[in-house]
């Protein structure tokens, strides 16, 4: 991947949302920072309105759509992250274990990943 220019859809949806290859550190990082700054965001504007208004509502079931897209795409993360390690991606069933799951953010965040090419692929931020 060209580190010069922005990644396209298919490259963002294949980070966000799909199972297959391996993630590198700092991918795993910067995807997870940005999935919790737009939920922060969202709450932080679910606040600023009266709570039984239209746009309480509104930021409320923005809030929670963006939740539940962000569940997905954290595991989604966390295979692709336990694949860069040469782990398998049912290990990532342990961020639903709440002080676990803390714990695993922060190792999958320190440890490097398998240098060259695995069983989950040959390089990391691509596909398999």
């Amino acid at each position: 991947m060209d580190r010069t220019r922005l990644p396209d859809r298919d490259q963002l949806f294949w980070l966000f949302f799909r199972f297959s290859g391996r993630v590198s550190r700092a991918a795993y990082f910067l995807a997870g920072l940005l999935l919790a700054i737009v939920q922060v965001f969202l709450l932080y504007r679910f606040t600023l309105v009266p709570q039984d208004s239209t746009q309480g509502q509104f930021w409320a079931m923005a809030f929670w759509a963006a939740v539940l897209i962000s569940i997905w795409s954290n595991v989604a993360l966390s295979v692709k992250r336990l694949h860069d390690l040469d782990k398998p991606g049912i290990i990532a069933a342990t961020l639903f274990i709440p002080v676990i799951s803390i714990i695993a953010f922060v190792l999958l965040c320190l440890f490097p990943g398998t240098p060259g090419p695995n069983r989950y692929g040959a390089a990391t931020n691509q596909p398999k």
